[in-house]
């Protein structure tokens, strides 16, 4: 078990997609996604295995979930800065974790 002062230290915020490319280095289909998490912390990258659900085309604007606080993450030849967060469906394949209504960028989850 964790308590909630572990879970205090996890920064999850809210940003959104402004761009989205292909990532044909990965090992698995995957997209390159810049967000922008507003001016406290900027446009962040994060390599995402969305492209069963998700064109690139449809992302650019949503709004999505991410913990902007681990370290980054080398993936190939691409940097992953933050982790952008989903769920997996019945397939297994990823479904990501977006708010329901929009919510100014940058916002931290509590």
């Amino acid at each position: 078990m964790i308590t909630y002062k572990d879970f205090e230290r996890v920064d999850i915020r809210v940003g959104t997609i402004i761009s989205a490319e292909d990532f044909p280095e990965a090992k698995k289909p995957a997209y390159k996604l810049a967000i922008d998490f507003g001016t406290e912390l900027g446009t962040k990258r994060s390599s995402v295995q969305i492209t069963k659900h998700y064109a690139k085309e449809q992302l650019v604007g949503k709004q999505v979930i991410a913990v902007v606080n681990f370290p980054p993450k080398q993936i190939g030849p691409f940097v992953s800065e933050v982790l952008t967060l989903g769920l997996p469906d019945e397939n297994g394949e990823v479904v990501l974790l977006m708010p329901t209504r929009p919510v100014p960028k940058g916002k931290k989850m509590f």
